[in-house]
């Protein structure tokens, strides 16, 4: 799943592509809205919350969520799009430029003032300018028994982390993913190392990962071999998500597991 600083970057991709135009196709390819129309409508402004990315106009604010498999992409008109029309989810067209979402996970359309709604229930964006270290300590230390790798995911308790940064994060600090967050020595420390690797991946791109996806290699650290496990309930057989994607990543020796 696409983490914060993706979702990120795709804002800043769509901002500079749609702010400050005027709407020439609108096109949503979602039954709840197939009716609305945006043309003629100017982007005033587009963002991002955690995972969450807004496409503004003075009346509405197009919502979408890239949840496994979204994308965002942006176009010249008449150029060929990379991925198969069907997969498209939202088209907004501009005189120069078309802005197409690929199988995004969620959309919606609503209205200004209503914004907030989604995303009233998440904690502190890594990403943001209201970036809030104190308030995220805070939700975190909520469920003291959680582990701290399932904790990091929460995007109710701060925004922005997926799979990949909860595992490079626990490993920066020296933490077992499976660790309860009532254990963690130093919880402050811990959010202000997930804000500087999102901070980074974001603005200095691309990202190298120290751990994840390098089972079975050498730690750079120690040089013990990597090992990746499942934390919390495995998976129902139908779901998509493969292990690596699921799993933690971490040195055994540098993050000592919990007893």
């Amino acid at each position: 799943m696409p983490e914060g600083d993706v979702v990120f970057l795709a804002a800043g991709r769509l901002r500079a592509a749609l702010d400050g135009t005027t709407l020439t196709r609108s096109d949503f390819r979602v039954p709840r809205y197939a009716t609305v129309d945006l043309r003629g409508q100017v982007v005033d402004s587009v963002g991002s919350y955690g995972k969450h990315l807004f496409i503004r106009t003075d009346t509405v604010s197009v919502h979408t969520h890239l949840k496994m498999e979204g994308s965002w992409r942006v176009f010249h008109c008449g150029q060929r799009w990379t991925k198969p029309r069907v997969a498209a989810r939202v088209v907004l067209g501009t005189a120069e430029t078309e802005a197409v979402g690929f199988d995004l996970g969620l959309v919606e359309v609503l209205r200004r003032a209503d914004e907030h709604t989604a995303i009233d229930h998440l904690g502190p964006d890594l990403l943001g300018a209201g970036w809030d270290p104190a308030a995220a300590v805070d939700r975190l230390i909520r469920d003291p028994d959680l582990p701290i790798g399932l904790a990091l995911l929460d995007q109710r308790n701060l925004a922005g982390i997926g799979n990949i940064y909860r595992s490079e994060i626990c490993y920066l600090r020296r933490i077992h993913p499976a660790r309860p967050v009532g254990e963690v020595a130093d919880l402050l420390a811990l959010v202000h190392e997930a804000h500087r690797v999102l901070h980074r991946a974001a603005h200095q791109p691309p990202w190298r990962p120290l751990v994840y996806g390098r089972a079975r290699l050498p730690c750079q650290r120690c040089g013990t071999t990597l090992r990746v496990d499942l934390l919390g309930e495995t998976a129902p057989r139908h779901d998509r998500v493969s292990r690596r994607e699921r799993g933690i990543y971490y040195c055994p020796k540098c993050q000592v597991p919990p007893a």
